[in-house]
């Protein structure tokens, strides 16, 4: 072999001492990598729900009345004059004053169709019919049952020439933001009786610590009803209802 030759070779010769310090580097820090690296953990996921029947404790209705007359100012008038009578009537039934609120009044100009002219000159038009006045009265009260009745009864002021409707009342639960504290507390339990039942039932692993919690939609149905949606309903129809909790939770599985 020439001199320049071996030259040539000798970075070649010089450079595997080298790499062969690297590899026995490598080796003992790859296989320290493999040591000290956890194993991966295993969760499991599950939803767990809590359901409860409450009542409700506050309620709020609606009666509107109205008026008319051809006169605007006689309309208002009388509106005025009904909605006092009505007011009257509330507080003799139990309804406390404050308990009633009356809403701005409503003035409407009416107008009817009629045909003029004949033949091909008949067409139609619109007159003036006089003026609607409207006002509701609402109540909102935490004594439901004397509410209930009223709002049933109320009609009987139609026999004194007051032209009054009633509307469908709305029962609402007003401790409802402490309620869902609780009822989370109920559906995580739940869902970690879920998770040991899962578990014990697969084998080879127990339930760990909770790794997360996360509250779903809360559903206030009417009662027996399993009606769900996406924000989650809430029912203002009836007395009793139905309050249903979701919970989605993640657990950490442990080796036996």
């Amino acid at each position: 072999m020439s001199p320049a030759h071996r030259r040539r070779l000798l970075p070649l010769d010089l450079l595997a001492p080298s790499l062969a310090v690297i590899a026995a580097a490598w080796i003992p820090a790859a296989t320290w990598e493999r040591v000290k690296t956890k194993p991966k953990e295993r969760v499991l996921q599950v939803t767990g729900s809590a359901k409860r029947r409450i009542v409700s404790d506050t309620i709020e209705w609606t009666a509107h009345v109205d008026t008319r007359d051809v006169e605007r100012v006689t309309a208002y008038r009388k509106l005025h004059a009904d909605v006092e009578k009505t007011v009257a009537y509330l507080v003799a039934q139990g309804i406390a004053r404050d308990q009633i609120r009356v809403s701005s009044a409503s003035l409407q100009e009416l107008t009817r169709s009629e045909m003029v002219g004949s033949g091909e000159e008949r067409y139609e038009r619109q007159v003036a019919d006089g003026f609607a006045a409207g006002q509701a009265i609402t109540v909102r009260s935490t004594d439901v049952a004397v509410v209930e009745r009223v709002s049933r009864e109320v009609t009987q002021l139609l026999e004194g020439g007051i032209s009054v409707d009633s509307s469908t009342p709305a029962y609402f639960y007003t401790g409802l933001g402490e309620l869902k504290i609780e009822m989370l507390a109920e559906a995580s339990a739940d869902a970690r009786l879920r998770a040991e039942k899962v578990v014990e039932a697969a084998g080879g692993a127990s339930v760990g610590r909770l790794r997360s919690a996360d509250m779903g939609v809360i559903n206030i149905n009417p009662p027996n009803s399993t009606s769900t949606s996406w924000d989650g309903n809430n029912d203002t129809t009836s007395f009793e209802k139905d309050i249903i909790t979701i919970v989605h939770t993640s657990f950490e599985l442990d080796d036996l």
